[in-house]
């Protein structure tokens, strides 16, 4: 049943901060309309501790265990396919759908404070695009 609402797939290199922050926020707040996954090209053992104390504090919990590899089928099964700052048009040139970049730091290693900055603006991105696609 899942599968067949429309699915947001964001992206990034490791599929271990942005990225995962952005899915949970989405999953968090679509009201089951719509759904996201997240994925990486070179897909990380787990997400980042830094990602997933912010996300702790700000009530909104990481799926753990290691981040999903990026392929063409999935991306080719999203309407929308969002990157998050990374280049992964360079590492993933294979892709046949659009990709939207938004352009975010890497939180990896950051301070507490600038792990929760990038999460409040990833949630704020994430709080447009589901009044965009409708989901309130």
């Amino acid at each position: 049943m899942a599968a067949s609402r429309p699915l947001i797939l964001f992206v990034c290199v490791h599929n271990a901060g942005r990225s995962r922050m952005a899915e949970a926020f989405f999953n968090a707040k679509a009201k089951g309309k719509w759904r996201a996954i997240s994925a990486g090209t070179e897909p990380a053992p787990h997400p980042h501790p830094e990602v997933v104390e912010t996300m702790q504090a700000a009530g909104v919990p990481l799926q753990p265990g290691q981040g999903r590899m990026l392929t063409a089928e999935l991306a080719d099964s999203a309407t929308r396919v969002i990157g998050m700052g990374c280049d992964v048009d360079s590492a993933c040139p294979a892709l046949s759908v659009p990709l939207e970049d938004w352009e975010l730091e890497d939180p990896k290693g950051r301070t507490d404070e600038d792990v929760a900055q990038i999460r409040d603006e990833i949630e704020r991105r994430v709080d447009r695009l589901i009044s965009e696609l409708g989901c309130l």
